[in-house]
């Protein structure tokens, strides 16, 4: 072979070696061979000219929203000319609100570092915007169009514009007409006259718009007697004004209202409007007691205050109500009503001496609330929220800073049925089911080391004592210990689904748990106990039965929903509560009437710094809490020595409350009977072994027989080593009538004030 021919030899086999694409590129292609399918269209060329495209389509729709959007030439009106109508359930007016507080102010009448407090929270580069932040109006757009809320992005321009050109709405619409009316406001006025219309149309709460009126509202000073700290404080309300109010606020809105105004007050500094140094000595200034508006008198003033509060939970904020234009109407039904405010200062106020500060201290730290509420549809029907607006801001009805004590106990009870628990004994628990009533027991099976103490020490039972025993007399050993059987994970389970809300300070996997060392208020106990009256369906009580407003629509929380707990643990539950008041001894045995059948259980916290009766009949269920609150402190203090008498726990004042307001709200109809077709007591237990704390106790091994209603054996209490005798009797009267009769009398009323002891 020749060379030529071994060259071009050595080249075709280099071309069938080389890889497809590589070399010499192709005839009408840019790689070396030709694209195909989809990858022809991703070419650097159509990626550029997309993005361009896109962009340019952007600037037009921009452009042609900038020139189709006119800035307003009148401002918002609708929120001054129009107030909200609150109605009563049978369709009376209760109240009138909403008439608008606001008197305008110049810029000078205005500190500046009470100025600049509000752009060191809110807009810190207001004065070098142009009225938007896009980053964050895009963040918000996102957020309103993902159905999140609209947090984040609006700058001091764009919130004036809202507050005065435009409405609350929270759709896309209204926030794009908001950004290109606040890019033409920001074009047309100076910047400081931008800032004093914002201030002037905040809303702050307490019905106060404007600095001025907000001023006078919290701090009782014209907005040029303002000082920074109380401006920060102001700047920091404005985010949630009924939250944020130190008034009025729980403890979490205390705590983030100090959050935001220390961040504002951290802004100024980094800003370098605020001496690092004098920033450390400020600290942030309690406002006044807010003043009761006209129309708000008596207990007017906590049903609008509830009403506002559900509709806040269910998307219609403070802003959106106080603009007015609602027509609202209550569930409360004014006989009913009036029958609670009769029934709280016939058994309390009236026995009452808050003048004298010297032999009757404690009759000043006296707070009472109260919720009523319909077992069948949630309706909150009746509602005492305190002495009025005048002396207490907050409704005692709502606040949730004080423990609910031992009316708890149930909600442990039902979670053992539910869970079909056992003891350590791997014997079912029942109401039959026997337990150690001494006191300071030390429980078994903790992880947590708790011996609580029964109330003034005392042992129930020999040493056994049923759980109806248990629970007529409140007995903590027994409930601490079946706590620990039953797990307090699975307890706090049942609490949340019947209705309770879980805060800071839950005590968690804690036996003490079972003594409702958690925090609650009437609304939430009344629906726990509502949903054992309704047969294990859960109800959320709702004070609200409709509310209407010509641009927006408000649908009434759903009262009652799937079931919480079988229907078979809520009937025993309810039954085992029959037996606390008809069983003589228990504690709830002074409610006890001819004129109903009833349910309910006491509480008494640790300290006598609360005191509460959760009672129901079939047609009612009504929580009543007696707490001690230092008028000048505001800390929790005890309730003995109320009415110049002795320890006042919930088996006093507020079972006589209960009872009173219970015969007034069901006189003059035919009440029922509780059905209770799938109660289970249990069978009743031998014991087998002592749970007593010490060897020289022995059990009982054949528990005295109780003919109480329900079938449980409620044994003697033991004495206390003083010798002092329990103040329950050792079996229940033969008279009790069985409580899932459907016929036969009721039992006599007891003595209002008999001798016993509860928790």
């Amino acid at each position: 072979m020749s060379r030529a021919e071994t060259r071009r030899a050595q080249t075709q086999r280099s071309a069938r070696r080389a890889p497809s694409g590589r070399g010499k590129p192709a005839k009408g292609g840019a790689g070396g061979g030709k694209r195909t399918g989809i990858r022809r269209f991703f070419t650097w060329k159509t990626i550029l000219g997309t993005f361009f495209g896109l962009i340019l389509l952007l600037m037009a729709a921009a452009i042609i929203l900038y020139f189709s959007v006119d800035e307003p030439t009148d401002p918002n009106k609708s929120a001054t000319l129009q107030s909200n109508t609150y109605q009563y359930a049978d369709g009376s007016i209760m109240a009138r609100t909403g008439k608008m507080n606001r008197e305008n102010v110049t810029i000078d009448k205005i500190p500046e570092d009470v100025r600049t407090a509000f752009i060191a929270i809110e807009n810190k580069s207001f004065y070098k915007d142009r009225g938007i932040d896009v980053m964050g109006v895009a963040r918000g757009l996102f957020n309103t169009v993902r159905g999140k809320g609209t947090a984040g992005g609006s700058t001091i321009t764009q919130q004036y514009v809202k507050n005065y050109y435009l409405t609350q709405d929270q759709s896309p619409t209204r926030k794009l007409r908001e950004l290109v009316i606040s890019l033409k406001v920001d074009q047309r006025m100076e910047k400081d006259d931008i800032l004093v219309g914002y201030l002037n149309t905040n809303f702050y709460g307490r019905n106060a718009y404007g600095i001025q009126a907000a001023a006078q509202a919290f701090y009782g000073v014209d907005s040029d007697k303002l000082t920074l700290e109380q401006g920060a404080y102001l700047a920091s309300v404005i985010q949630a004004p009924s939250q944020y109010d130190l008034a009025t606020a729980g403890p979490n809105g205390t705590r983030l209202v100090n959050i935001r105004f220390n961040a504002v007050l951290d802004n100024m500094v980094e800003m370098g409007k605020l001496d690092p140094a004098k920033r450390k000595t400020m600290t942030l200034p309690p406002p006044i007691k807010p003043k009761p508006r006209p129309g708000m008198d008596g207990q007017k003033g906590y049903l609008i205050q509830a009403a506002n509060e559900e509709m806040d939970e269910q998307g219609i904020d403070d802003k959106q109500i106080a603009a007015g234009g609602w027509n609202i109407v209550l569930n409360i039904d004014p006989k009913k009503q009036k029958a609670l405010e009769e029934a709280v200062n016939e058994e309390l106020e009236s026995k009452l001496d808050r003048k004298d500060t010297k032999n009757r201290p404690q009759d000043q730290s006296v707070q009472a609330g109260a919720t009523s509420v319909d077992p069948k549809t949630g309706a909150i029907v009746a509602m005492y929220g305190g002495q009025g607006l005048t002396e207490k801001s907050e409704s005692n009805a709502l606040r949730t800073d004080y423990q609910p004590g031992s009316t708890f106990k149930p909600v442990v009870l039902a979670a053992a049925l539910q869970e079909n628990s056992t003891t350590q004994d791997d014997k079912p628990i029942t109401p039959n089911t026997l337990y150690d009533g001494t006191s300071r027991r030390p429980v078994k099976g903790s992880k947590v080391p708790f011996a609580p103490q029964n109330q003034d020490d005392r042992n129930f039972g020999d040493p056994m004592i049923t759980v109806q025993g248990a629970t007529d007399f409140s007995v903590n050993s027994v409930y601490a210990q079946m706590i620990v059987d039953v797990g307090p994970e699975k307890v706090q389970k049942t609490a949340l689904s019947l209705g309770m809300k879980k805060r800071p300070g839950w005590p968690d996997d804690q036996p003490a748990m079972a003594l409702g060392t958690m925090s609650a208020n009437t609304v939430e106990m009344a629906g726990v106990y509502a949903t054992f009256d309704n047969h294990g369906k859960k109800v959320t009580p709702t004070i609200i039965k409709k509310a209407e407003h010509k641009e927006g629509k408000f649908t009434p929380r759903q009262a009652i929903g799937a079931q919480a707990i079988s229907r078979k643990s809520a009937d025993t539950v309810t039954k085992v509560l029959t037996g606390v008041v008809n069983d003589e001894g228990g504690s709830g045995n002074k409610v006890r009437s001819s004129a109903y059948e009833a349910a309910g259980k006491t509480g008494t916290t640790e300290k006598n710094v609360a005191g509460w009766f959760t009672g129901f009949t079939p047609e009612l269920v009504t929580v009543v809490a007696m707490f001690g609150e230092d008028p000048t402190t505001h800390t929790q203090v005890t309730l003995t020595g109320t009415a110049g008498g002795g320890r006042a726990g919930g088996s006093t004042f507020p079972a006589a409350i209960w009872k009173n307001y219970t015969l007034a709200a069901l006189k003059g109809q035919e009440t029922a009977e509780f059905e209770l077709k799938e109660a289970d007591m249990g069978a009743s237990q031998a014991p087998t072994r002592s749970a007593s704390p010490t060897p020289s106790t022995t059990p009982s091994t054949t528990p005295s027989t109780s003919s109480t209603p329900t079938g449980s054996q409620s044994p003697s209490p033991t004495p206390t080593k003083s010798g002092s005798k329990p103040p329950t009797p050792t079996t229940s009267p033969t008279t009790s009538p069985d409580p899932t009769k459907t016929n036969g009398p009721k039992p006599p009323d007891p003595p209002l004030f008999p001798p016993q002891q509860e928790q």
